[in-house]
C-alpha cells in the first residue's frame, strides 16, 4: 500500500507542478491538465495490475467533476458567441436595410415622387439622411488630401479648444535664499471653430432624372462631394479670401516662418531650416505642401556633389520625397512669388477642421425649368483654424526690393 501511495503521490505532484507553472491557464489548458492527472491515476493502477483504491477513486471522481464543470462552461461560452454573432449579423442587416431605405427615400425625393417630411425639414431645405451625409463626407475625404490629413470634427455647432501660450513661461530658474519667485507661467487662450455655411448648387438634367435605371443618388453624392472638396482644398490651404467677413484659416497662414534670402529662389539650407522648426515630436507624420511650379523649381536644386535633392519615390503617396518626407502639390497652393509663403511643412493635424455631417439639401424644381433641369442646392457648416501651431512651419519668400531711381 505504501508503494501504491508513493506512485500516486508522484503523479499527483507532477500534475500539480505543471498547473502551478502556468500563469492564468485557459479553461482548455485547465481541462487538459485535469485529464492528464486522471490518466496518471489510471496508469499507476494499471502499472501495478490492480484496482483503484479509495483515495484514487475519490480523487478521480473529483477530477471528473471539475472536467464536467469546465465542459459546461465552454459549451455556454460557445452558445454565447453564437448568439453574439447572430446579434451582430442582425444589427449589420438592420443597418444595411436602413441605408437602402434612406437611399430609396432620397431617390424618390430627388425625382419629385417622395415627400420632404420623410427626410426631416431643416432650415435651408431637407436634411440628408445620416447614411447619405456620411457617404458625402467619406467621398470628400477621398478627394481632398489636405482634408484627410487635418484634425477633423464632423459635428455641428461651435467648438472651443484651449490653447496654451508658453511664450512667457521661463520654466525653472535659480533664486537666492528668501528671494521672491516671479510668476512667469504661460496663459491659455481659446480658439473657436464657428459656423460658416458652405453652399453647393448643381444642375441635374431632367432627362437623367427621368431615367429609371440612372443612379441618381450616387450622382448627387459625387457632385456635391466634388464641389465641397474643391472648396476645402483651397480653403484649408490658403484660408478665407475675405478676412473682413470670414476668418477660417489654412495651413499656409502659419506664423512659424523662415524667410528666404532671395525673392525669387529657394535654397536647400532654407528648406532644412523650415524642417527643423517643427519639433521632433511632430516629425513622424510631417510632409511638404507646395504649388506644382514651386516643385518644378525645387527639382532643379542640387547638393554639393551635384545630386538632385528631390527624389522620385514611387512608394510615396504623392510620388516625391524631399529631405526624407513626402511632397504634396496643389494648384491651390500659393505661387512662389515675393512676400508670399510658398512652402508649408509639418504635421497637418495642427489644422483643426469642422465639417458638420448634418448636411441639408433642397431641390429647386421650377427655377431652372427653362433649362430642362432641376437645381440641387446643399448646405453644410464649416470652419478651420490652426490650433496646434507648433506642428506647422512655412517658407516665406523675401519681399521684393524697390527699384532704385537715378
Amino acid at each position: 500500500m505504501k508503494n501504491k501511495k508513493a506512485v500516486f503521490a508522484k503523479f499527483e505532484d507532477k500534475a500539480r507542478r505543471k498547473l502551478e507553472s502556468r500563469a492564468l491557464p485557459t479553461l482548455i489548458e485547465q481541462r487538459n491538465d485535469l485529464i492528464a492527472e486522471m490518466d496518471a491515476i489510471l496508469d499507476g493502477a494499471d502499472a501495478e495490475t490492480r484496482a483503484l483504491n479509495d483515495d484514487e477513486n475519490g480523487r478521480f471522481t473529483e477530477l471528473k467533476s471539475q472536467v464536467d464543470a469546465i465542459d459546461k462552461t465552454l459549451a455556454a461560452q460557445a452558445e454565447k458567441r453564437a448568439l453574439d454573432e447572430k446579434k451582430e449579423s442582425k444589427t449589420g442587416g438592420e443597418k444595411s436595410e436602413q441605408r437602402a431605405l434612406d437611399e430609396k427615400s432620397f431617390d424618390e425625393f430627388l425625382r419629385g415622387g417622395g415627400e420632404s417630411r420623410a427626410l426631416d425639414v431643416g432650415n435651408n431645405g431637407s436634411v440628408i439622411p445620416t447614411s447619405i451625409a456620411d457617404r458625402v463626407i467619406e467621398r470628400v475625404k477621398e478627394l481632398s488630401p489636405i482634408y484627410s490629413m487635418a484634425e477633423v470634427y464632423n459635428v455641428g455647432g461651435d467648438l472651443a479648444f484651449p490653447v496654451y501660450d508658453d511664450s512667457s513661461d521661463t520654466g525653472a530658474t535659480i533664486v537666492g535664499d528668501m528671494e521672491k519667485v516671479e510668476d512667469s507661467t504661460g496663459k491659455f487662450t481659446v480658439v473657436k471653430l464657428e459656423n460658416y455655411i458652405i453652399a453647393v448648387l448643381k444642375l441635374i438634367s431632367k432627362s437623367l432624372i427621368n431615367r429609371s435605371g440612372f443612379d441618381l443618388v450616387n450622382f448627387v453624392i459625387n457632385k456635391v462631394a466634388e464641389n465641397i472638396a474643391t472648396f476645402l482644398e483651397k480653403s484649408l490651404l490658403c484660408g478665407a479670401s475675405d478676412k473682413s467677413k470670414q476668418t477660417y484659416e489654412g495651413v499656409f497662414e502659419t506664423t512659424n516662418l523662415v524667410t528666404t534670402a532671395k525673392s525669387d529662389a529657394i535654397d536647400i539650407d532654407e528648406l532644412i531650416d523650415v524642417q527643423m522648426t517643427v519639433p521632433q515630436a511632430f516629425q513622424q507624420n510631417a510632409c511638404w505642401i507646395m504649388n506644382k511650379n514651386t516643385l518644378k523649381s525645387l527639382r532643379k536644386l542640387k547638393d554639393g556633389d551635384g545630386n538632385y535633392i528631390l527624389n522620385r519615390d514611387i512608394a510615396s503617396p504623392f510620388g516625391w520625397t524631399l529631405l526624407g518626407k513626402n511632397v504634396y502639390t496643389s494648384e491651390n497652393a500659393p505661387e512662389m512669388s515675393a512676400d508670399t509663403t510658398a512652402v508649408v511643412y509639418g504635421d497637418m493635424s495642427g489644422l483643426y477642421v469642422k465639417l458638420a455631417s448634418s448636411m441639408e439639401i433642397e431641390v429647386l424644381r421650377e427655377k431652372y425649368a427653362d433649362q430642362y433641369a432641376y437645381g440641387v442646392i446643399g448646405h453644410a457648416e464649416f470652419d478651420s483654424k490652426i490650433v496646434e501651431k507648433q506642428k506647422l512651419a512655412g517658407l516665406k519668400m523675401k519681399a521684393a526690393t524697390a527699384a532704385k531711381t537715378s
